[in-house]
């Protein structure tokens, strides 16, 4: 298979790189709510819970990415579309919780900087999740192709 290991590789990048920048802005977003100048400590749950997932993605896809070539034994089929599947639900979650909580309290806020981070974030975080859903049916289809499908009666044992 190799074909898809290179067409896999481009979308591992894109996931790694976009979870580097939702890090990135999610961690501005805490900072302007806990860091010096702010009134109080504290911090929406779904930004926290996406600046978990983003640190989360980057984890999943180094041993998505280096368990199959490097560590076979590590790459055991049911592993990585749990892996996948497991990343693709936090994504779905932190971008659809971040989206909701920012629309309901920077509603109008316009160009304040913190406002459009989280824009970005939620746009990126909803991008991380699109290239997980097909990574993950990718995964699925691979268990499918290979899982057993024979009817026959398992061999006899010889000499028992």
């Amino acid at each position: 298979m190799p074909f898809l290991d290179v067409a896999i590789l481009p979308l591992r990048a894109v996931q790694a790189v976009f979870s580097i920048i939702v890090l990135g802005l999610t961690a501005y977003i805490i900072d302007a709510y806990r860091g010096p100048g702010s009134y109080d400590s504290w911090t929406p749950d779904s930004v926290d819970f996406m600046l978990f997932t983003s640190i989360w993605t980057l984890l999943a896809v180094a041993y998505l990415t280096l368990a199959p070539s490097r560590f076979p034994a590590a790459a055991h089929k049911f592993a990585i579309i749990g892996v996948e599947a497991v990343t693709m639900i936090f994504w779905f979650a932190a971008w659809v919780a971040v989206a909701s909580w920012w629309g309901n309290v920077w509603h109008g806020a316009g160009h304040h900087p913190v406002w459009s981070s989280g824009v970005a974030a939620i746009i990126f975080s909803a991008f991380i999740w699109l290239a997980f859903v097909i990574t993950t049916v990718v995964a699925a289809l691979h268990v499918r192709r290979t899982s057993r499908n024979d009817t026959a009666p398992p061999p006899q044992m010889q000499g028992v």
